[in-house]
């Protein structure tokens, strides 16, 4: 999981927190959400994988199975 194991796609931010890719991008346009670390020619966002840990500890989907 990740690119590298150190940046994580939309494709992979659904397999960490076990939802569809749809409602992983549109979890990541929620205020809280770490900004993307870089957007890739395609338009493909990625995040680093530290920003997205933080982000699951301090989140609503810290506590549950998953992270959802």
């Amino acid at each position: 999981m990740g690119v590298k194991g150190r940046l994580y796609t939309t494709g992979d931010l659904a397999d960490l927190l076990g939802v569809g890719r749809q409602r992983a991008y549109v979890l990541s346009r929620q205020r809280d959400f770490p900004e993307p670390y870089d957007e890739w020619p395609n338009g493909l966002a990625v995040w680093r994988v530290e920003d997205i840990e933080a982000w699951r500890r301090t989140s609503r989907y810290a506590d549950e199975p998953n992270g959802v």
